[in-house]
């Protein structure tokens, strides 16, 4: 392995030092033959680097893990999980590397972190190996969400391999992806911490969260708090765009708030909460309308996990992780509910409880209809379109004197579009990247409607089909 030229980076190895019983230090493998696809220059500038110099041979070893940074030590990072309900004491990176941590710009500590660079100790059966789809796939809607609002993981790069790797339709181009993130913590992070019985180490990884994200909490009872609210307010702001995560497995929940992990990923057009994209999810344990639920459900793995810190009396442990569990719903509501009507323009000091049966019938209507959730709202803010299914709703909605300018400003036009996706993604497996450059110039300014790009509003063909989405791995 390589080692980088003097840079003006410093990658850190805080978590590697301070929480060494999860992590293996390890190697990526090597490319055959490295091509930069895709480089976020504006977050690798953030970051401290030139992008020019990311470009270079050098550069690009660092983004596939092959160059280490001077003073870096990448480890697969341990984790357990409960995956679509049933427990696995043991996961990890099966295939992705945290290189270090970097302080940015705004001196935010933040991971450097690779997926699809090999196989690691914690690989199971798996190849460890990427493919270019899910990886741009992963790029696109992640920097999506970041120009949404909605707190991400971002993307800095992704590089095909040159090594070809099998997949059930066959050999596909493979890929390494290059992730920014707040951490890597997970709620599954707690979960494997539990399950060794280490209340030391507990301890530590609890400090370690506290410091790195929620630095007013106080103890486990605090960090539990402010994981709660923060994962209510985040999925309220997922429902609020109509995004399905699709495998809201506890690995794939962060302690900081941020959304992890795009795989079977997808932004809902007609409006269902019964909508369900991947292809594994077979049950709908996942679907758009079941992810408050599903948050609860994982915050309540967390609660479990530090019972040991809560309270020696586990009796008395467990009903103050039910009190602050309690919280969630509520925070949820004001978050979804606060969110709703700014999409609707309504006053600022409209009470809640005149609010939520307007909301609540207008997205019964909007169920009935199928209305396309993103244009929706864009066009009742223009007038410009008669819905005559929304019957006296309508009247009641502009009585209220709706700030139609504010509802621009909130609601998306463009978002990653399945079929777009799908045809962005095809066509940069085939070599042409067009189609990807074009996707993301829409979706990084969502609100601000531009002339040409009139096809990136509109949902998806008749002969498109029923969508269906893979995790890629």
């Amino acid at each position: 392995m390589a080692t980088a030229p003097t840079s003006t980076v410093t990658f850190g190895t805080r978590f590697a030092s301070e929480l060494g019983e999860l992590a293996v230090p390890w190697r990526a493998a090597e490319t055959p033959d490295p091509r930069l696809l895709v480089l976020n220059e504006p977050l690798a500038a953030r970051l401290g680097f030139d992008p020019e110099w990311l470009r270079s041979a050098a550069g690009v070893g660092l983004l596939t893990g092959t160059v280490v940074p001077d003073g870096a030590t990448p480890v697969a990072q341990g984790y357990a999980g409960h995956q679509f309900g049933g427990y696995s004491p043991l996961l990890g990176d099966g295939r992705a590397l945290l290189l270090g941590e970097v302080v940015d710009r705004d001196d935010a500590l933040l991971d450097v972190h690779l997926k699809g660079s090999g196989r690691t100790p914690f690989a199971r059966g798996g190849d460890g190996l990427a493919v270019v789809g899910p990886m741009l796939r992963e790029y696109v809607i992640s920097e999506a969400m970041h120009a949404l609002g909605i707190p991400t993981t971002r993307s800095l790069a992704v590089v095909a391999t040159g090594r070809p790797v099998l997949r059930e339709q066959g050999p596909l181009p493979g890929a390494v992806l290059t992730r920014v993130a707040a951490s890597h913590l997970r709620v599954g992070t707690f979960q494997l911490v539990r399950s060794a019985d280490d209340r030391a180490l507990m301890q530590r990884l609890v400090d370690h969260a506290i410091a790195r994200h929620h630095p007013r909490a106080e103890g486990a009872v605090g960090l539990l708090d402010a994981v709660i609210a923060a994962q209510a307010s985040l999925v309220a702001r997922w429902m609020l765009v109509g995004f399905v995560h699709g495998v809201m497995n506890t690995d794939n929940m962060t302690i900081s708030g941020e959304t992890i992990d795009y795989g079977p990923c997808a932004f809902m057009e007609g409006y269902d909460p019964a909508t369900v994209y991947s292809s594994i999810d077979t049950q709908g344990r996942y679907a758009y309308g079941n992810q408050p639920i599903v948050a609860e459900w994982n915050l309540a793995r967390l609660a479990e996990a530090l019972l040991p810190l809560i309270d020696d009396d586990e009796d008395a442990a467990v009903e103050r992780a039910k009190a602050s569990l309690g919280a969630f719903r509520a925070h949820y509501a004001k978050a979804f509910l606060g969110g709703m009507k700014e999409k609707l323009g309504l006053p600022e000091g409209l009470a809640d409880d005149v609010a939520l049966p307007l909301v609540q019938d207008l997205l019964e209507a909007m169920r009935e209809e199928r209305a396309d959730h993103t244009t929706f709202y864009r066009k009742l803010a223009s007038g410009t379109e008669i819905m005559p299914w929304l019957g006296d709703w309508h009247a009641r909605w502009r009585a209220l004197d709706p700030d139609r300018a504010r509802m621009a400003r909130v609601n998306p036009l463009y978002i990653p579009r399945n079929h777009l996706v799908e045809e962005a993604l095809a066509a940069a497996t085939g070599g042409d990247l067009v189609p990807l450059e074009r996707l993301l110039e829409a979706v990084s300014r969502p609100f601000d409607e531009r002339p040409g790009l009139e096809r990136f509003t509109e949902p998806a063909p008749q002969d498109f089909g029923a969508y269906r989405t893979y995790c890629g791995t």
